[in-house]
């Protein structure tokens, strides 16, 4: 029994100087600091720095509870007694600069432990002279070590916060040009149109018989197609003055994610299909497939109902901006059915690429099958 205790011990301490991303078994990181910005923790962490700067100055970094004479001199004990706690402190700082610096989301109660067991395995090697350093000193080396690891999630965080406003920036941007382009094309057919059609009606005063019957056939078909081209027009014409109108996708990679995976997001872009192809790039092995594309004049307010019901089935629990959730096509329709949606989705996703390599690699793996030996001739008996 005692040589087990003596190995779970040494086991512990081991794993305080081991890394080991799987292993996060001293429990999930509270927080202590609530500042919203990567720069107040930075202003609190020198403000720490200048404390601990302070407590060594004045004494009360590292203390000794006796008054050591050398060779009958005190002030040769004095000497003796700081020139000991310098050691101390500079190997408990060593100690605490390595924690801080190694520091990382899968670790960082091992190092408030591991600055914890620093601080007692220290003040034991100066319990002989009665030196020890205080706890107040220990404390501010954990808050250092606290704050030095919430201001680089803060700087992450910040970091993730800018990626997304300048991709949704750069998507804005994409957008209004396709609208502006769309817009002017949308002009150029309606005129188009409509210069046909004033033609046709001054050519139809003057047709008889057959030529009049197909003259007001291409009357009509000229009319749909102005008013195509209007609508279109009307379209680009609002994407492009940049309002809340775009479309909300329903997409999945089963191939990627699997079955049970799906990505609800929103696009302003005029063709929507084409955000759609840029999420199946290069950093995904299949494309995506498509179970509902809907038009809404208040897009972000209709993804937004989405979010709010998939809220609990995110995959992500820690950048809401991954907008990818664990749930089946029938719940998503139960929802789009419960909330009065006119979204027509599409239950079966054709996965192409993922099915044909399924079949390409269990084709594959079949046994080759052997062609049977010919069949010996003899020559017939005479």
């Amino acid at each position: 029994a005692t040589s087990k205790a003596v190995y779970d011990h040494l086991r512990q301490e081991v794993a305080l100087l081991e890394e080991n991303i799987e292993d996060i078994s001293f429990g999930i990181y509270k927080p202590h600091y609530d500042f919203d910005s990567s720069e107040k923790y930075k202003q609190e962490l020198d403000a720490l720095r200048a404390a601990q700067r302070d407590l060594i100055k004045v004494g009360r970094a590292g203390v000794c509870a006796h008054e050591w004479e050398v060779r009958g001199s005190k002030k040769e004990g004095a000497r003796m007694q700081k020139q000991y706690l310098k050691v101390m402190l500079r190997a408990f700082n060593g100690e605490c600069d390595s924690a801080i610096a190694r520091v990382r989301w899968n670790n960082v109660t091992k190092m408030e432990e591991r600055i914890t067991k620093a601080h007692e395995a220290i003040n034991e090697l100066g319990g002989v002279m009665q030196m020890s350093i205080t706890p107040q000193y220990r404390d501010l080396k954990l808050a250092e070590l606290r704050l030095e690891y919430e201001m680089e999630e803060r700087k992450h965080l910040e970091a993730e916060e800018q990626r997304q406003i300048k991709e949704r920036m750069r998507e804005e941007e994409k957008a209004l040009r396709e609208a502006e382009r769309a817009k002017q094309e949308a002009e150029e057919e309606e005129e188009r149109y409509q210069k046909a059609l004033e033609k046709a009606r001054a050519e139809l005063a003057k047709a008889k018989g057959e030529a009049l019957e197909e003259l007001k056939l291409k009357i009509q078909h000229l009319d749909t197609a102005l008013h195509k081209a209007s609508e279109m027009k009307e379209r680009a014409n609002s994407m492009a003055q940049l309002t809340r109108s775009g479309h909300v996708y329903i997409i999945s990679n089963i191939g990627s994610f699997g079955e049970t995976v799906f990505k609800v997001g929103m696009t302003r872009r005029l063709n929507p299909l084409d955000r759609v192809k840029e999420l199946g790039d290069a950093s995904v092995p299949f494309e995506f497939d498509v179970h509902a594309m809907v038009y809404a004049e208040d897009a972000p307010a209709l993804e937004s109902e989405f979010h709010r019901f998939l809220e609990t089935r995110r995959l992500n629990l820690v950048n809401p901006r991954k907008e990818f959730f664990s749930v089946t096509i029938g719940e998503l329709e139960e929802f789009v059915n419960q909330k009065g949606l006119k979204i027509e989705l599409t239950k079966l996703a054709e996965a192409k690429e993922y099915r044909q390599s399924l079949a390409m690699r269990e084709k594959a793996s079949r046994p080759q099958a052997t062609a049977a030996p010919a069949e010996a001739t003899f020559p017939s008996a005479i």
